[in-house]
């Protein structure tokens, strides 16, 4: 799987052929910077939870913070019983602009396979430190721990990001992995639903009618 971030959309960018895909480029250049805060040009950052069927079947889960997505990819999908434990392996940054793409990335590009939006919407950071100062959200993924709630058309409530293994942005990028669970009293979600059935949240679409109105067009 991609590597962890930490230079921007460098990575992305080096990994795709845009001749080829429909992904965006996005409005950030290579190697350009990507780190720092949450939150855009006003507003509350941004999350989306796209479901991936590549050479596996998996969800990517996806934070804005910054000028970025901070991405994970995550086999199972969040979960929202708090007693579930869902493994989040980091992947490459990705553009903003990716909140929004469903499609078909072609056979044979990197990540070859059709995506579409499960969900999206806002988060409230809630890091804070023992004094219960908040945190800069980029810091405390940095240090390994992140707590959000999330404000989307399926998922509600607080979740936290752990990492167990690896060390961070920059480190060990094959060993990375985190562990994505729903914190106990955060409200009440959907569950995971079964990823060949479930529906767009952008467009009521599931991946068979994706992948079978692109090969038509």
């Amino acid at each position: 799987m991609e590597g962890e971030g930490g230079d921007g959309l460098r990575d992305y960018h080096g990994k795709r052929d845009f001749g080829r895909t429909g992904e965006p480029a996005g409005r950030q250049a290579p190697g350009d910077g990507g780190e720092g805060g949450t939150g855009g040009e006003g507003g509350a950052p941004r999350f989306v939870v796209q479901i991936h069927d590549a050479s596996t079947l998996h969800f990517d889960f996806r934070l804005q913070v910054a000028d970025v997505l901070k991405s994970w990819s995550v086999p199972k999908g969040p979960s929202a019983d708090p007693s579930d434990k869902r493994l989040a392996v980091p992947t490459e940054d990705h553009p903003l602009e990716y909140e929004e793409f469903e499609g078909v990335i072609p056979a044979g590009e990197y990540g070859g396979g059709t995506v579409i939006v499960w969900d999206h919407g806002t988060y409230e950071p809630l890091s804070h430190d023992r004094r219960g100062r908040p945190v800069d959200f980029a810091e405390s993924l940095a240090h390994g721990h992140a707590r959000f709630r999330l404000h989307g058309a399926k998922l509600h409530g607080e979740y936290a990001l752990t990492r167990f293994r690896g060390g961070p942005d920059g480190g060990a990028a094959a060993d990375a992995a985190w562990l994505l669970v729903k914190t106990a009293g955060g409200g009440h979600g959907h569950g995971t639903p079964d990823p060949r059935r479930a529906r767009s949240a952008r467009t009521g679409r599931t991946l068979a009618r994706v992948a079978a109105e692109e090969s038509e067009a």
